[in-house]
């Protein structure tokens, strides 16, 4: 039996895959409690396990998914803070934050945001050149649609 664990232990450490999609295929999240307990009469142990099982998506939801800054000097910096709501049943997971440029830096939640729960992430504008910028941010996420698109704009002048 030790041997079978090691195994099953091996198989998942090196199958360490971290691509998004296999992580928004997870629609299941079980979270298992185990209680051991030793009967005196024969020496026996028994074991009782309970399963608290999580099914479904979470619902995301936003303040706003467009935020314009309007005109912004040339060299600055900007920030909005984006409101991510979960609105579903389940932990809502931000597993990554991508933005379309360099100029624009997303800071994602770390932690899952329980339902009915909100967080706050921060997003950085660098104004680099002059004219009308429009930048995405996409988040991949474990909802049904697995990802979410949030835009900021500016009119960057000289």
């Amino acid at each position: 039996m030790l041997m079978a664990g090691f195994a099953a232990l091996s198989l998942v450490a090196c199958n360490k895959k971290e691509d998004a999609s296999s992580r928004v295929q997870e629609t299941t999240s079980t979270t298992t409690e185990t209680t051991t307990t030793a009967s005196s009469a024969n020496g026996a142990t028994e074991t009782a396990t309970s399963n608290n099982v999580q099914t479904g998506f979470p619902k995301i939801a936003f303040n706003e998914t467009t935020h314009d800054f309007g005109d912004v000097k040339k060299g600055s910096k900007s920030e909005v803070e984006f409101e991510i709501r979960n609105e579903g049943t389940v932990d809502l997971v931000i597993i990554d934050a991508k933005a379309s440029c360099g100029c624009t830096v997303p800071e994602k939640p770390q932690d899952p945001i329980k339902p009915g729960s909100s967080a706050k992430m921060k997003v950085v504008f660098s104004a680099n050149s002059p004219g009308l910028q429009s930048k995405n941010v996409t988040l991949t996420t474990n909802t049904e649609a697995g990802s979410e698109v949030l835009t900021v704009k500016a009119n960057v002048k000289e």
